[in-house]
């Protein structure tokens, strides 16, 4: 079967990789919100393929960002497809119906693309995405709506045989011959389906503090993509999850920390981590503290001085610096 290579941005001029990029990415997986946080360079590359009825897709990017599955766009082209999104290395998070996951490598998790989903990378990735028809999965559908956006790990069960496979699945799949791709791919859904069966009845006892610690991961990954947003604050960030100041507050006292000052911690680690860029060598302290909602030099200054034991000029020199 071959797997063919959709797009390589580093063949692409870079004025037209995104709109190449978002057109390749909307073409194979269908119609798709795509965003990329600032001005951030796009690198990566999307391949494609076959594997009798199953689609079989690879993404490798460096470029933070995310696509988002909308309710506008369902209403434009709604198959009744599964896709499940396996990581190969990098940690992409997954939301869909309420649930939130952040992948760790080896891990996978089933979503419908008939319900609005974000797929979301703050770092590199490289992942394995896999298509079918829902009819493809012999399970209620009721059922497999409770494990949508939930990890299914590859340490027992059918996971650990299910998750290795669909890794060289992707990574080998030019060496199949199409004699064995229905085969093979039967063998693909049958163990999918057995560890998405047995993650079923996991589900039904999960305890509150389970549902937290979720809850908490969604919101990381929200306050993560929204950090340039001068008005993102608790209180924003509470109604788009729609639970209360007072829950949302709790749930950050169990990390030691408030909803404001992980935000504004978030502020200064991004700002700290593109001082130290050599790709952003000439672009100025305060256009970077701008680009994370903190404009005034003064206040960014002290703020950085008071983290990071250096004013951010000072900081950038630092580390700049060429060795000897």
């Amino acid at each position: 079967m071959r797997m063919g290579i959709l797009i390589r941005t580093r063949d692409v001029p870079a004025a037209r990789r995104y709109d190449e990029w978002r057109s390749i990415v909307c073409d194979t997986l269908g119609p798709l919100d795509f965003r990329i946080e600032g001005d951030a360079p796009l690198r990566g590359e999307i391949s494609a393929g076959q594997l009798g009825p199953l689609g079989v897709g690879r993404v490798q990017t460096s470029t933070p960002h995310s696509v988002h599955r909308t309710p506008g766009l369902i209403r434009r082209d709604n198959p009744d497809l599964y896709r499940v999104v396996l990581a190969i290395s990098g940690r992409p998070a997954l939301m869909q119906d309420g649930r939130s996951t952040q992948l760790k490598r080896g891990e996978f998790a089933i979503y419908d693309f008939g319900r609005p989903y974000e797929l979301a990378y703050d770092s590199a990735v490289h992942l394995a995405i896999f298509g079918f028809p829902h009819a493809m999965l012999a399970l209620p559908f009721d059922s497999i709506a409770k494990l949508t956006a939930v990890p299914i790990t590859p340490d027992c069960g059918a996971g650990a045989l299910a998750a290795p496979l669909l890794r060289r699945v992707a990574l080998d799949l030019e060496t199949y011959r199409p004699a064995n791709a229905a085969r093979l791919s039967t063998v693909v859904m049958d163990l999918v389906t057995m560890a998405i069966a047995e993650r079923v009845e996991q589900t039904e006892t999960l305890s509150e503090e389970s549902r937290s610690r979720t809850l908490l991961l969604r919101i990381h990954t929200f306050i993560e993509q929204h950090l340039g947003e001068p008005d993102l604050a608790p209180g924003t960030v509470a109604a788009a999850h729609h639970v209360s100041l007072r829950y949302l507050h709790r749930l950050f006292e169990t990390q030691d920390t408030t909803v404001a000052a992980w935000i504004r911690h978030r502020r200064l680690e991004r700002c700290r981590k593109d001082l130290a860029d050599p790709a952003l060598h000439n672009v100025p302290v305060g256009v970077i503290a701008s680009r994370y909602a903190l404009p005034d030099s003064a206040h960014f200054s002290r703020l950085f001085r008071r983290t990071y034991g250096l004013p951010p000029a000072e900081y950038r020199r630092t580390c700049l610096m060429p060795p000897g």
